[in-house]
């Protein structure tokens, strides 16, 4: 069968495309009241996981896979419900998107009632989840107990890294359909920047090498002049490790080149978010019981407060872990140049520096740099102060 035209957002996933394509075509039988054959009732279930890695398109499949379900048409991607869906707009497709370091039990609690409700437009009524891996174990049990007993016409949709257990439970694992996403191919990210983006084939294929397979970094770097200033910057690290100043000096600016890029991500809406609150408790009114008010209001300043400042930990760790995996690359492209891998390096633009650091280092060296880049990476996961740990990352560096 020919995928719905929606997919087309999915890039290099042929297999998942294929088992989403036939998951929608039995969906529009049982929208119609027809009773699907036995493999549509296999083709379709109510509780799905989109796994991979990061950049693989987790959250864009699921949301295309929502306004797929959501379209009379299975997916033509032209009508409103699927420009809803995607949008985040839909009346019948709610979004859980964490803002901060996990999601709390109180918002999934509130978000799988309303999932309950029948679908106000006559199709399904869908809960997309992404980040689940973030869910605290209070919030997953409250999801879990819905995706035990699924309300008719209810769809959840899970985005996690893997079926880890330490990325999402083995029993809310063991009620969904996984659904394995990869890494795209280099060549079919390039074909989709130049293709739908209007870039340049040149700096298609260089933005799509560089990002590692990560689409939407992919686009960043091929659209915006500072993300590319902030790549060159970290991949001169290696150069500039000339001593233990020198190891400390280029953690303290990586550091706060994440600090710098992750306040500038989320300044804009804090703003939003404080002057809509703000205004919402009578800021600036005059009239009777304004004071007191104003004295109410206090608390909820302050809950979002916290709510921001935890969605600023978690901007800054996601811009810090993008430039390790810049770096991370470089070290693998001097480790291809040390066994003369014959394959394309990661950083094409820079990759003379790595085929001269080859020559310097031996391939001992080069591989515990990437390893100790990979530590750090580990460590920041597991809740060590970044500081601390790109310290540590940058000695290991210098002393090789």
């Amino acid at each position: 069968m020919t995928p719905p035209p929606i997919f087309d957002e999915l890039v290099g996933q042929p297999d998942a495309v294929a088992t989403l394509s036939r998951a929608v075509e039995a969906a529009g039988a049982i929208v119609r009241g027809e009773v699907p054959d036995a493999a549509g009732q296999q083709a379709m279930t109510h509780a799905w996981l989109f796994t991979g890695p990061p950049g693989s398109g987790r959250s864009v499949a699921a949301r295309t896979f929502a306004a797929a379900l959501q379209c009379p048409e299975g997916g033509c991607g032209r009508c409103q419900a699927c420009h809803t869906a995607l949008g985040g707009t839909h009346a019948d497709v709610r979004f859980v998107v964490p803002e901060g370091l996990s999601i709390a039990v109180g918002e999934m609690r509130a978000l799988v009632l309303r999932a309950a409700s029948s679908p106000t437009q006559g199709r399904w009524q869908v809960l997309l989840v992404e980040d689940a891996d973030r869910l605290t174990e209070a919030a997953g049990n409250a999801l879990l107990k819905a995706v035990e007993e699924p309300p008719p016409r209810t769809v959840f949709l899970l985005c996690t890294p893997s079926t880890h257990p330490d990325d999402i439970s083995v029993t809310i694992r063991s009620r969904c359909r996984v659904v394995p996403l990869r890494q795209p191919p280099a060549d079919a990210i390039a074909a989709v920047l130049h293709r739908r983006d209007g870039i340049d084939e040149q700096t298609a294929t260089w933005a799509a090498a560089a990002s590692q397979g990560h689409v939407g970094r992919a686009r960043r770097l091929a659209r915006d002049p500072q993300a590319r200033t902030r790549r060159d910057a970290v991949l001169a690290v290696p150069r500039r490790l000339t001593g233990i100043g020198a190891a400390f000096d280029a953690a303290s600016a990586l550091i706060e080149a994440a600090e710098a890029e992750a306040a500038a991500s989320v300044v804009e809406t804090d703003a939003k978010e404080r002057a809509a609150l703000e205004t919402a408790l009578g800021a600036g009114g005059t009239g009777k019981g304004a004071a007191g008010a104003a004295r109410g209001s206090a608390g909820q300043l302050k809950d979002l407060e916290r709510r921001q400042k935890s969605r600023a930990t978690r901007a800054q760790r996601d811009s810090l872990d993008r430039a390790l995996v810049d770096l991370a690359g470089f070290y693998r492209d001097v480790l291809v140049h040390s066994f003369a891998a014959g394959v394309d390096p990661v950083h094409g633009d820079v990759d003379e520096l790595a085929e001269a650091a080859a020559g310097k280092w031996p391939a001992e060296s080069a591989l515990r740099r990437l390893e100790a880049v990979l530590e750090c990476r580990v460590a920041i996961e597991a809740n060590v102060k970044p500081r601390i740990a790109v310290e540590a990352m940058m000695l290991a560096l210098w002393r090789g």
